[in-house]
């Protein structure tokens, strides 16, 4: 999350992409992310840094958030209605350039 958003100014994407998968080089495989972190430009920093190392690791990925109008439009609401869900792990499949979410789970946790 802290590559795209939440603890200060995003970092350089190509420079995030190359750390992602140097920390795939050096053995780590599961990787944890949620739509909400951005919303969005984590997963897909996330989708194109593990592309090439698709069939090697392990990707987790949050939903249940939503934007709140009472809160400016801040991803502060929670929303679990089975549509959102089915429009939410959509939205994660193709960010993250996958076909499948390993572990998919609602937030908050």
């Amino acid at each position: 999350m802290g590559m795209s958003f939440g603890y200060g100014p995003a970092a350089d994407k190509n420079e995030m992409i190359s750390l992602i998968r140097s920390a795939v080089e050096l053995g780590v495989t599961f990787f944890d992310n949620a739509e909400v972190y951005g919303p969005f430009t984590n997963e897909e920093l996330v989708g194109e840094a593990l592309a090439p190392f698709r069939d090697q690791v392990v990707i987790a990925t949050k939903f249940g958030f939503a934007p709140n109008p009472d809160d400016g439009g801040k991803w502060t609401a929670l929303d679990s209605r089975p549509e959102h869900i089915k429009e939410s792990a959509e939205g994660s499949l193709k960010r993250l350039q996958t076909d499948v979410i390993d572990l998919y789970y609602q937030a908050p946790c």
